[in-house]
């Protein structure tokens, strides 16, 4: 006999790709097609309500209440910087908070989304290091960032939503989330959600070279590569993830990546410390290590943060290195600051993390928290 005071464990819809809702809709005896009527309701026309999604039955639609849901993360604040960014929290459970932020540019829109709860890489630089590492996110975690924002943000001038790139340079290491970063993605580039196209979707990773090799082939997206540092002591001081994976192979895994997709770069994040990575011979030790690759270099000022002991580098010297750079045949620009009033700059980002898992690089705890 059947209980009718059971409760059912709903099946969360956001962040399921494609081919697993059209698995979940054929297990519920329904034709395939019905994936795609529900993902463009979701993300195309920001509906969450079953019941309001007309071109499905009723009968359907009375199933579905019953045992799916679309259940987004929950935006706990917004502020907004007098640049025009926008920065939200959203609570991933527990007391632990997550951030995205919305960089609105001329043509475009972007959004720099969280991955982890915290991050367990410890780059020395990074505020959401220096927060420890709790626990992944999951892909609904991951793709409700996205629609939140343009469920909040107003159309742009020609009615495309606002967020046009997405960019996984939030809290967490993107690729020791790779089980669920991959299926966020897919739901990102599919033209029933946001049919977003692979050079409008950024993954940043600090250099985690299996992980690199696995996503140029599960799904090619732009890759941007936290470099900061041309040589290996450096890079193992600043970088600790450098001592699994010293530079040689990190840039190799690089070119692998870039070589499957014709007219593709890979982007090199280099943050400017002052007195630290910041001289003309670093400027020429990167050249010898990019020139004539696939490769371009952006520069981003360090932004502080409390406890940090680094200082930004000055703007003359930013300007020297850029333009040493340019001198020997290398692409560079210098990321401009945003959102530092309302700490959404580049490196600020801490959330509120607690119950932190301290993890070092290396050991098998490391590896299984990551996968």
């Amino acid at each position: 006999m059947t209980d009718v005071n059971a409760v059912v464990d709903k099946t969360n819809l956001i962040g399921m790709e494609r081919s697993r809702l059209e698995q979940f809709f054929a297990d519920m005896g329904e034709k395939p097609f019905r994936a795609k009527q529900v993902m463009q309701w979701i993300y195309q026309r920001g509906v969450t309500d079953f019941d309001a999604m007309t071109d499905l039955s009723q009968g359907l639609r009375s199933r579905l209440a019953l045992v799916a849901e679309v259940n987004l993360p929950t935006a706990i604040s917004e502020h907004q910087s007098s640049d025009g960014t926008v920065k939200w929290l959203f609570s991933s459970g527990a007391g632990q908070v997550v951030e995205a932020v919305f960089i609105p540019e001329l043509g475009r829109g972007t959004l720099c989304i969280s991955s982890q709860v915290g991050c367990a890489m410890d780059c020395s630089f990074c505020a959401t290091g220096k927060q420890g590492f709790n626990r992944n996110l999951s892909a609904a975690e991951i793709v409700g960032q996205v629609w939140h924002a343009n469920n909040s943000l107003p159309l742009r001038a020609n009615g495309v939503r606002a967020v046009t790139n997405v960019v996984f340079m939030g809290m967490g290491e993107p690729l020791a989330n790779y089980r669920n970063l991959v299926p966020a993605l897919q739901v990102l580039l599919d033209d029933f959600s946001y049919g977003l196209s692979r050079r409008r979707i950024t993954v940043s990773t600090s250099g985690i070279v299996p992980h690199i090799n696995r996503l140029a082939e599960d799904c090619n997206v732009s890759l941007a590569v936290s470099l900061h540092a041309a040589n290996d002591t450096l890079r193992d001081e600043i970088v600790p993830v450098n001592r699994m994976h010293p530079i040689a192979n990190l840039l190799e895994a690089c070119w692998n990546y870039a070589a499957l997709r014709a007219n593709r770069f890979i982007t090199f994040e280099y943050v400017m410390l002052d007195g630290i990575n910041d001289s003309i011979k670093d400027a020429d030790d990167l050249a010898v290590l990019l020139r004539g690759r696939p490769a371009k270099i952006n520069l981003i000022p360090f932004n502080p943060f409390p406890g940090t002991d680094y200082q930004r580098s000055p703007e003359a010297v930013i300007t020297a290195f850029q333009n040493r750079l340019r001198s020997k045949g290398i692409v560079a620009t210098t990321r401009r600051t945003r959102g530092d009033d309302i700490d959404a700059a580049c490196g600020q980002l801490a959330g509120k993390v607690s119950d932190r898992i301290r993890v070092r690089l290396g050991d098998k705890k490391t590896r299984v928290a990551r996968a």
